[in-house]
């Protein structure tokens, strides 16, 4: 029976999910198994392998999926065991890297390198064009991993390049070494006089080592992508990198190597090689050249290639390899054995099977299908790196199992008499290959002993004795077991030929002179002669572990860690690009206009009167203020309702709960959203004419916002709690409190000042939402002197300044007035993408964007995770619900979890670092930080500022609200605090609205 289990959010690259599939396919009971993120192509990945479930067609890009084929539930258990255990072993490899800058954007990465001038791209490919065009916009060269990318997009990419005297390496570049430095599935390479231009990733392999394990050195090899050479793209990059690698002085021979070319494009090559200033070996595969030219040579092999160019460094004859098999019986023609050859390699694989056809003088097509380069006779070239074999699955170079069976299907064919295979060593290829592969080949040839039949098994190495998994060691251990080892790929070809009675032949070459040459005056661009000169300065956007080797070897570098754009939604990528490059409106300056409103306001509270006299609304008939977006009563959440009944009472419109369900449920009473009239309510938001508010002005842009008291915790209206005590306190507000609290304010000459109290009390451990302890003891020292001296009842006066004295969150309320009167006035005749209200109504999670005015865009609510109360739990929690998350808005609360070390707990485990990781990631949705709150603990920062749901949208990164949690029935109150994020689907909303706005 298939199982699924999703991970909303939870990324990982493609390679990591790759490894973890093959860890956990080789647990017990585990018949099949897939994980991967749950993208568009994925999905079909998974459908083709029979392993399609609902609930992963309902996961988004930014999904990690695990899909398995089981036969208990008790199964699934132990792989998310391992699962955990595989990432927990991922994170201690990481803290090796810990001197590594990762950061989540583009614009944090260029913040912490500027002068990048090299991006290393393994997106997927749907999103790689993308990148590698932000990344030429910032002048930096372009080395693109990710495949998938259509032809088309490489030719347009490459073209820009060319026009900002830039390069595209790629799209589905596999290897590069630049000034040194190994770039993706590379090998320890030493330094020297060779250079290399290759559309061809394991041939660049191929040729690096081996010139390498000569005594010699590649300095630059710059891989191009396989497809530079078609007649679609024209050989942009492979032009552009000559002109450049013909004035770099560290090249004195150059080779260039290409998989089967466009005839057009290849004479357009040749053509400007022949007037190269500097010897030149040339190497376009399934060519047989029948001469070389002056300075001009021209080779049918990688070693031959690799050979050639060494002797012309040294001036020396070439030296050729000999065959490590002249101990070994061989096989007669007459027998009639085949070679069955699996490689890793694309190159490899079809260098092999071009030589084997040649070899055994074989007709056939050269078409690869199914991964076949040959297949003919019994005689079979794979090349199980074709991405037929490796869609949903590790690469060969990573994972043994495909060679092995492979091997093992091999092995019931009665001709065959070799196996032939490649070991490619390297950054990114198997800590191992020799170790994992040996236990199958051993079995293999233990069953063809007990048959009474002969295989040779035949394989090359392809790596350094730099590399980590040293060449030498690897060597050894496939020699130890028996296997035939040869020193390169045409070595291993030839002796796997003569173990069946065949060979190839390879021509003497004769010099003639270069004929035709034409003068070219290109002159390559400076950036282009820097990036073979100097090492690169690179963001690395994708796999870690490109970035981990780039490290490594001395070359700064940023770890951009990469997510779907707007969670894999192309239209929503779509939407965002067209804002962002909207001309009309110059939406990053409308948004710093905003921004700049936030900062200017200046809050002071004037008064605390009862609700009716500043809200005109209450004053028609009964009318009930909640929190959120609109709703209405019948869909209220229980808790809210309970307020509602609550709020009823209070207002003597009932004297008994029936009678107030009745008359709540009977349509008398209206309904309106805080927000509507300028207020805001915490968690039910349920505000009367009757209940005492504060009132706070926004001097700078004229506007009043509107909040009622703190009642403090415990069974209080605002959790849902409506019992006789909870209306007596409600009476006492009204009566004493509010009347106490509107009369001090209101002594004070212009009011009492809100900017002053936040900064002083964010420098003291307040976040302003969760933790309000130290800005109510604020507030408490500016009362307490002016109300001594008030003239009133002394057990009223104790009364207030006790109640003041033991409500730790009493300035919630006022902050959140004046949250709501900041963020008011910024959004007063503005545009753009800043989120001016965010607000729960318990079903429904909305926001507000300057550029769209009053509208609400929603999504449904969570529930909040965090620490209950004894003998509650996460099942007794009410979904989200409270007008307080405008706090967050203005950039204080949750987001600002780093001023407030005291309420840490509810993130993460529970440390520091965990807040410091909250407020960082929040930053990369916040556009700038509020000098007007420095957090001491951030190294004396402000908060951040001007929440953009364009940003939010794009990265997927929500803003984490801290919240009171109620009880999901009515009358219990209050059960605990925590966190909550907001759902992402009213951010795409908003996004997608505002930018069919502009003309979408």
């Amino acid at each position: 029976m298939l199982k699924t289990i999703v991970k909303e959010g939870m990324y990982n690259d493609s390679v990591v999910l790759m490894l973890l599939t093959n860890h956990i396919s080789n647990l017990e009971n585990v018949k099949k198994v897939s994980i991967m993120m749950g993208t568009p192509a994925n999905k079909d990945i998974f459908k083709q392998s029979g392993l399609e479930t609902p609930e992963l067609l309902a996961a988004t890009a930014n999904d990690m999926v695990i899909v398995a084929d089981v036969d208990e539930d008790e199964v699934m258990d132990t792989i998310l065991e391992e699962m955990d255990k595989f990432f927990e072993d991922q994170k201690k490899k990481n803290k090796k890297n810990d001197g590594m800058q990762v950061v989540k954007s583009w614009d944090s990465a260029l913040e912490q390198l500027p002068n990048a001038d090299l991006a290393i791209i393994s997106t997927s490919g749907t999103y790689a064009g993308m990148e590698a065009d932000i990344a030429l916009d910032e002048g930096m060269n372009v080395f693109m991993f990710s495949d998938n990318v259509s032809i088309e997009e490489e030719k347009r990419l490459k073209e820009k390049a060319h026009k900002l005297g830039l390069v595209v390496m790629g799209p589905d570049c596999g290897t590069g070494i630049i000034n040194s430095v190994p770039v993706a599935f590379t090998n320890n390479v030493s330094p020297g006089k060779i250079g290399i231009i290759g559309a061809s990733g394991t041939g660049i392999q191929e040729l690096t080592t081996i010139i390498d394990r000569l005594g010699e050195g590649v300095t630059n090899a710059i891989g191009i992508g396989g497809r530079d050479l078609s007649e679609e793209v024209g050989g942009i990059t492979m032009m552009d990198v000559i002109d450049a690698t013909e004035y770099d002085e560290n090249i004195e021979v150059l080779i260039v190597i290409s998989k089967p070319p466009a005839k057009s494009v290849r004479d357009k090559v040749n053509e400007r090689l022949k007037s190269y200033k500097k010897p030149v070996v040339t190497l376009f595969l399934g060519e047989k050249p029948e001469y070389h030219e002056e300075n001009f040579y021209h080779a049918y092999t990688l070693d031959e290639a690799a050979r050639l160019a060494v002797s012309i460094l040294r001036n020396k004859e070439v030296e050729e390899g000999k065959l490590c098999i002249s101990d070994v019986e061989h096989f007669d023609k007459s027998d009639n054995k085949t070679i069955k050859a699996y490689y890793s390699g694309g190159t490899l694989a079809g260098e092999a099977a071009m030589l084997i056809k040649d070899g055994l003088k074989l007709e056939t097509s050269s078409k690869k299908e199914q991964g076949y380069m040959l297949n003919h006779e019994g005689h079979v070239v794979i090349d199980l790196g074709d991405d037929m074999y490796t869609q949903g699955r590790p690469h060969p170079m990573i994972d043994p199992r495909k060679r092995i069976e492979s091997m093992t299907e091999a092995l019931d064919d009665p001709k065959t008499g070799v196996i032939l295979f490649d070991v490619v060593l390297g950054y990114g290829s198997h800590e191992d290959m020799a170790g994992a592969l040996l236990p199958g080949i051993k079995q293999l040839q233990d069953k063809s002993k007990e048959e009474g039949r002969k295989v040779y098994f035949v394989a090359t190495v392809c790596g350094t004795r730099k590399d980590p998994q040293n060449y030498d060691e690897q060597v050894k251990k496939l020699k130890d077991a028996g296997i035939i080892i040869e020193e390169t790929n045409k070595l291993a070809v030839k002796a796997a030929l003569n173990l069946i009675g065949s060979d190839f032949e390879e021509n003497h070459k004769e010099v003639k002179a270069v004929e035709g040459v034409k003068q070219f005056e290109s002159k390559p661009s400076e950036k282009l002669q820097k990036m073979l000169v100097e090492k690169p300065v690179a963001i690395n956007i994708g796999l870690k572990s490109f970035a981990e080797v780039v490290d490594k070897f001395g070359a700064e570098v940023v770890q951009y860690d990469w997510r779907p754009p707007a969670g894999g939604d192309l239209e929503l990528m779509k939407a965002i690009n067209f804002i962002r490059n909207y001309k009309e409106v110059n939406v990053e300056d409308e948004n710093k206009k905003t921004i700049s409103k936030v900062i200017a306001a200046q809050p002071v509270l004037k008064d605390n009167v009862l609700s009716k006299d500043v809200i005109k609304e209450l004053n028609d008939g009964k009318v009930i203020l909640h929190a959120g977006p609109p709703i209405e009563y019948k869909d209220m959440p229980p808790t809210v309702k309970g307020s509602c009944i609550g709020a009823t009472l209070f207002e003597k419109w009932a004297d008994n709960e029936d009678d107030a369900v009745k008359l709540l449920e009977s349509g008398e009473i209206k309904f309106i959203p805080c927000h509507h009239v300028n207020a805001v309510g915490p968690m039910g938001g349920i505000t009367t004419a009757n209940m005492p508010v504060w009132v706070v002005y926004n001097e700078t842009h004229n506007n009043y916002a509107y909040c009622t008291m703190n009642e403090g915790i415990g069974k209080v209206l605002r959790f849902g709690a409506y019992s006789k005590e909870v209306v007596d306190r409600l009476e006492w507000m009204r009566d004493v409190l509010g009347p106490t609290l509107g009369k001090a304010v209101r002594s004070i000459e212009g009011g009492l000042p809100i900017n002053p109290m936040v900064a002083k009390s964010i420098a003291m451990g307040d976040e302003f939402h969760q933790r309000n302890i130290a800005a109510s003891l604020t507030f408490f020292k500016e009362m307490a002197p002016i109300i001594s001296k008030m003239d009133m009842d002394e057990t009223d006066r104790y009364d207030v300044m006790k109640f003041l004295a033991d409500t730790d969150q009493f300035f919630l309320n006022i902050m959140m007035a004046a949250s709501k009167a900041i963020m008011d006035g910024a959004r007063k005749d503005s545009d753009g993408t800043v989120v001016t209200a965010m607000c729960r109504n318990g079903v429904e999670f909305g926001i507000r964007i300057a550029g769209m005015g009053d509208e609400w865009f929603t999504g449904p609510v969570n529930t909040p995770q965090g620490l209950y109360f004894t003998g509650y739990d996460a099942e007794d929690g009410c979904p989200d619900i409270g007008d307080s998350a405008i706090t967050e808005t203005l950039g204080v609360g949750g987001v600002a979890m780093i001023a407030a070390p005291a309420v840490t707990r509810f993130v993460g485990s529970g440390g520091f670092q965990d807040a410091l990781n909250t407020s960082n990631e929040m930053t990369e949705i916040y556009i700038d930080h509020n000098p007007n709150f420095i957090i001491p603990t951030w190294d004396f920062k402000g908060s951040v500022v001007g929440l953009d749901a364009k940003l939010v949208a794009e990265k997927g990164i929500t803003p984490v609200i801290n919240t009171g949690i109620a009880h999901k029935t009515p009358g219990f109150g209050q059960i605990g605090a925590g966190t909550v994020h907001p759902p992402l689907d009213c951010f795409k909303k908003a996004i997608l609205a505002y930018a069919k706005k502009l003309g979408y």
